[in-house]
């Protein structure tokens, strides 16, 4: 199928809907978590250790994803590790699109000393290393959740920005603008009234795609003992001790690395498929 300029368009209704069910499962899931978690997520028992998944020999009733090497319930560990990346996910991405956001629009639109000093701003914080410079505000914030979402906050804002910027700088040089101010319109009506809702379908694919960012960037924390304390389950430390132990419980890396992969996949794919499904050049 083709649309108006002759591209052929993408199956987009597919996309949305199994990534829209894949993180509305998860958020469900870890809304619910605990009514539905099988067990206490920190509770241990040395005697049930490694036990396998619930279709191999040897496995333990009531352990349908086996165990750790403490005798935690894996799949406990991932439904409460989901709270935790989800709550990352919504306040850091949220935070971090409504701030670069509004400087790239305010960039891109009035141009002149705003726009130099905005884009020399973000040329300088892009120079630094986004991981190296989370592990080091993480290293004097403290760990915790609150730190995290400031981490993520202070390095990504820069990548909202920058797209942000070229796309109302690209819609401030069209006719409608021209006309809309022309009638009387003030630029910052101009801005919030034109140029807002054309760059919306950016705004919206770089925030799921910046959600799924968070999660890994939490995960990456998580994995290095820098997020959250080190009993709370998260993804980022059952990988990292699934992979200590690959050869014997394979379990504990691969479910939730599995989860992971799916949840940032999905971030991506939503946004992908919601700026296809609303870019007002597109309809």
């Amino acid at each position: 199928m083709r649309d108006a300029r002759g591209n052929i368009r993408r199956p987009i209704g597919a996309r949305l809907w199994l990534s829209g069910g894949w993180l509305t499962l998860l958020a469900l899931a870890a809304i619910c978590a605990p009514l539905i978690a099988p067990k206490d997520p920190l509770m241990q028992d040395l005697f049930l250790g490694r036990m396998p998944p619930f279709w191999m020999e040897g496995a333990e009733p009531g352990y349908l994803l086996g165990t750790d090497s403490l005798g935690r319930d894996v799949l406990s560990r991932i439904l409460y590790g989901a709270r935790l990346a989800l709550v990352v996910a919504l306040v850091a991405g949220t935070l971090t699109c409504v701030a670069g956001a509004t400087l790239g629009l305010v960039s891109g639109f009035y141009r002149g000393w705003p726009d130099r000093i905005i884009s020399r701003f973000v040329d300088i914080w892009m120079a630094f290393p986004p991981v190296l410079f989370a592990i080091l505000l993480i290293a004097v914030l403290g760990p915790g959740l609150l730190s995290i979402i400031i981490a993520i906050v202070i390095i990504d804002w820069t990548r909202f920005a920058r797209v942000i910027r070229a796309e109302a700088m690209s819609q401030g040089a069209m006719d409608y603008v021209a006309s809309a101010q022309v009638a009387g319109r003030t630029r910052f009506g101009t801005m919030l009234a034109e140029i807002l809702p054309n760059v919306l379908p950016t705004i919206v694919a770089l925030l799921t795609l910046e959600m799924g960012i968070a999660v890994i960037v939490e995960a990456i924390l998580s994995f290095v003992n820098l997020s959250i304390s080190t009993d709370s389950p998260t993804w980022g430390g059952m990988i990292s001790e699934g992979r200590t132990s690959v050869h014997q419980a394979w379990w504990v890396l691969v479910f939730p690395l599995i989860t992971l992969f799916l949840t940032v996949l999905s971030f991506s794919q939503l946004g992908e498929g919601l700026k296809d499904r609303f870019d007002p050049v597109l309809r």
